[in-house]
């Protein structure tokens, strides 16, 4: 069975970077009929948090990417570690190694004054040595002998074969002095002990790979089949960052943008499925393969994933929207928090404006002009529009709307046709002051529809109003 993992360290929220590296293990357990595991690999403690913790898994399930095991925790396997440490020592494996930083730090500044290369120079490796100084009372870390001869090769299954010289690996430590591991010796445990069959993540690991290949094979285990994904980066070509716009994922919920939006944007960046752009998560499920991942960096473009997230409004059930506008109607003020809202009439109201907002965010203010009691004019559009020349087709509008019964649509259509066929005007000469009258400014959807969902007392009240700015403002 095809096993992946998502495997993140809490050091900071759920980066863009990290969510597709996530979606991309989700999509190849689903389409594969596999397992997908969550891990927190938490061994930093001076960096990794409990908030952090928290922050990446509330984005995991904003984006609707279900584990299937998990979360595990590395500080809870710290025991797990250890006796796989020993057992390499006791193998010959691995080894003690008794050098302080000091002298550590001292030896990589004499081989970089030399031009030799800074790795450790094994001299823990000579057993007169060890013996010399290991019934001392200084703490031993333990380190893995690497291959001093040969080539590593990594057949990675998207950028194909990769080799590396086993004379420039390091005998990296396992663990710490203070009984701690090592990210590198962490992350093959787990993956031997969750039965992991594929490592797909970002190419800034790759060159930790060959390490963890000698590792697998000294706890005698297959190696999985590897996957290094392409870097993200922002326009300027340089890796994403916070200087390109948002980077956390759950800032993007905070700026109203939908989640099937952002996990079909970053699906995109760096897979493809012939020219096709939008889509379901079936369709991304029935279709992901590793074989379509390209091999060069993926650009991040703001602007494309604004248009997906419009399009997605405009696709989505007007009812489904509804309960998702509602924290950014009563972060707006439109509505008090609790406030109980008829959501029959709001999905009515979000359908007449779901073309015209490209995030939650714009939906909500754009709803503003039919929640509110009361609205302000734009000062431009009430200078222009409310005036004298429309007052009398808004006084006589305001009348026949009082007497109509069926306030719907095609019945304002007509009330409005009998004014302006009677005063032979166009229909702009009566619309465009009856839409500052009702919103406030010159744009918003067609004018018989958003009067049939303000409704017939609101509709009549700020006619009211504007007829009262006009005496006012003539006076």
């Amino acid at each position: 069975m095809v096993c992946v993992r998502f495997a993140p360290s809490p050091t900071g929220h759920l980066h863009i970077g990290g969510a597709r590296t996530a979606l991309f293990n989700y999509l190849y357990a689903r389409h594969n009929n596999g397992k997908f595991i969550l891990r927190i690999e938490d061994t930093d403690r001076s960096r990794s948090t409990e908030e952090y913790i928290d922050a990446i898994i509330e984005g995991m399930r904003w984006l609707k990417l279900e584990w299937d095991e998990g979360p595990f925790r590395q500080t809870d396997r710290f025991d797990i570690y250890r006796d796989y440490a020993n057992k390499l020592v006791n193998e010959g494996k691995a080894y003690y190694c008794y050098c302080s930083p000091d002298e550590l730090e001292q030896r990589r500044k004499e081989a970089l004054a030399q031009g030799k290369s800074p790795k450790y120079d094994g001299r823990c490796r000579n057993k007169e040595r060890v013996q010399g100084v290991e019934g001392s009372r200084v703490q031993a870390a333990v380190r893995f002998k690497m291959p001093q001869e040969g080539q590593t090769v990594v057949d990675d299954l998207i950028k194909g074969t990769v080799s590396f010289e086993n004379d420039q690996l390091d005998d990296l430590i396992i663990l710490r002095s203070d009984g701690t591991p090592t990210y590198n010796f962490t992350v093959v445990v787990d993956d031997v002990d969750m039965k992991i069959t594929h490592v797909i993540r970002g190419d800034d690991h790759l060159n930790n790979t060959p390490k963890q290949i000698h590792i697998y094979k000294a706890l005698g285990y297959e190696i999985p089949m590897f996957a290094h994904l392409p870097m993200i980066l922002g326009s300027d070509k340089t890796r994403l960052s916070k200087r390109h716009g948002a980077t956390s994922v759950m800032a993007y919920k905070e700026m109203g943008y939908l989640y099937d939006a952002l996990v079909n944007y970053l699906v995109r960046l760096g897979w493809a499925y012939g020219d096709q752009e939008v889509f379901s998560r079936e369709e991304l499920i029935k279709y992901f393969s590793l074989e379509n991942v390209g091999k060069s960096s993926a650009v991040f473009n703001p602007e494309k994933l604004l248009w997906l997230n419009s399009q997605y409004i405009i696709k989505s059930n007007p009812e489904e929207i509804g309960e998702l506008v509602m924290p950014f109607l009563e972060n707006a003020g439109i509505i008090q928090k609790g406030q109980d809202i008829d959501r029959k009439w709001l999905s009515k109201a979000i359908k007449t404006l779901q073309e015209r907002a490209k995030t939650l965010i714009e939906l909500a203010n754009s709803l503003r002009y039919y929640i509110a009691e009361d609205i302000e004019y734009d000062e431009k559009a009430k200078t222009k529009f409310l005036n004298e020349k429309s007052k009398a087709l808004l006084i006589e509008l305001k009348d026949n709307l009082a007497s109509i019964s069926d306030f719907s649509a095609p019945e304002l259509e007509k009330a409005f046709k009998l004014i302006i066929e009677k005063h032979n005007v166009k229909l702009g000469a009566l619309a465009q002051p009856v839409r500052v009258a009702i919103t406030g400014g010159t744009e918003s959807p067609g004018i018989f529809e958003v009067l049939e969902v303000l409704g017939k007392e609101k509709t009549l009240k700020r006619l009211e109003k504007a007829i009262k700015t006009i005496d006012n403002f003539s006076m």
